[in-house]
């Protein structure tokens, strides 16, 4: 197969160069699926920056300008052998891939402790080393997918929250991070949002029999302005979110409840919040790379309470 990767940047190919390189890769797979050649031949066909692209031609505006979704490790033009999503790229999360036979991570978060992944300040650290010694011993490429998937339309990641939670039907169509339930105590939500994310434990704000209906669901760390911004819009009785700094969302949660507005929160965990995102990937990728496993591998939540 022709391939024209060696334009891609940062894991991105221009939209122009996108689109040849899809053409060029569809036509080609066509060409291998003959009776002489089978389906088996399709199975190793496509590189990780054809899948990339693929991947990109779902998302609207791409390439974008400045993003942190590019290649940590690997590279383009390796022929991908089976494919691992995961909220982050943990040394677990390695190793299992590999073990799976699959050479590809897919990762919401970053690989190297850092937004960005600047690894400058880390060549000396023993952690970072071996980290990075793992993915070249198995010959693994690791692509983040953060800016891009919460760009999808739907966004993925509250999409894979929703459908975890089973909540789809009570989001609001014009705003998915707003949840009216059927009137619900908050002990309730607690419960039912642990046994379905599979959390052991999560922080809370409130008293356990406040009743809640309107619900603002904010995975992951979208920033204390953010989150009290989302607050002010949405009004919630309860708040869920991943993450937060807590001298922030927490203690306007706090300030709020004391001038006796009716305010609730639970923080999930980062990790945890955002994991259904990248279960949902699976069934959205797969029908798109036929022959190639995609497989969720559970990263987990870092911390437990003692």
């Amino acid at each position: 197969m022709t391939r024209n990767t060696t334009t891609l940047a940062n894991g991105i190919l221009g939209r122009r160069e996108f689109v040849v390189t899809v053409t060029k890769a569809m036509g080609a797979a066509t060409l291998l699926m003959t009776p002489e050649a089978g389906e088996s031949h399709l199975q190793s066909a496509l590189t990780v920056g054809e899948i990339i692209n693929l991947i990109l031609n779902e998302i609207p505006g791409v390439p974008f300008k400045d993003t942190v979704d590019t290649l940590k490790s690997g590279t383009p033009d390796q022929i991908v052998t089976g494919i691992v999503s995961a909220s982050f790229a943990t040394m677990s999360v390695i190793e299992k891939t590999a073990s799976l036979g699959a050479n590809f991570i897919i990762a919401h978060e970053p690989t190297f402790y850092n937004h960005r992944d600047d690894v400058n300040w880390l060549e000396s650290d023993g952690v970072y080393q071996h980290k990075r010694d793992l993915l070249k011993k198995h010959n693994i490429a690791v692509w983040r997918f953060h800016d891009y998937i919460h760009s999808h339309r739907p966004d993925g990641v509250q999409m894979g929250v929703l459908t975890a939670l089973g909540w789809e039907k009570y989001a609001d169509k014009d705003e998915l991070h707003l949840i009216n339930l059927p009137t619900t105590s908050l002990i309730e939500i607690v419960t039912h949002v642990k046994a379905k994310l599979g959390i052991e434990m999560v922080r809370v704000i409130g008293d356990p029999s406040q009743v809640c209906q309107r619900i603002g669901l904010l995975p992951g760390a979208a920033g204390g302005r953010a989150q009290i911004a989302s607050i002010q819009r949405m009004k919630p009785d309860l708040f869920i979110c991943g993450e937060l700094s807590e001298w922030e969302t927490s203690e306007y949660i706090r300030d709020a409840r004391f001038i006796g507005e009716k305010r609730a929160l639970i923080v999930l965990g980062h990790a945890v919040s955002e994991e259904p995102g990248m279960q949902w990937l699976v069934p959205w990728l797969q029908p798109k790379v036929p022959g190639i496993k995609v497989t969720h591998i559970r990263a987990g939540n870092p911390l437990v309470f003692m």
